[in-house]
């Protein structure tokens, strides 16, 4: 598997736990059994789906040549 290949892997984890994030709040509020409290903890300290650091630490291992096993 060559760098770029292994940077894409890696972002795309990164979106979809992102993506099953989403989904498991909305089911969890639609049942009504989220605490109103954690979302506005949660709105208060938005984080990005991915930032620099997320990019920078990708392409550090992309470069390395590490598999996507071998990051977890």
């Amino acid at each position: 598997m060559d760098r770029q290949t292994t940077l894409i892997l890696s972002l795309s984890a990164l979106l979809r736990a992102e993506r099953e994030t989403r989904f498991a709040m909305e089911a969890a509020i639609g049942a009504g059994v989220l605490d109103p409290e954690v979302l506005r903890a949660m709105l208060s300290d938005p984080v990005p789906v991915i930032t620099h650091e997320d990019i920078d630490f990708a392409e550090s291992l992309a470069m390395k040549g590490a598999s996507p096993l071998e990051i977890m």
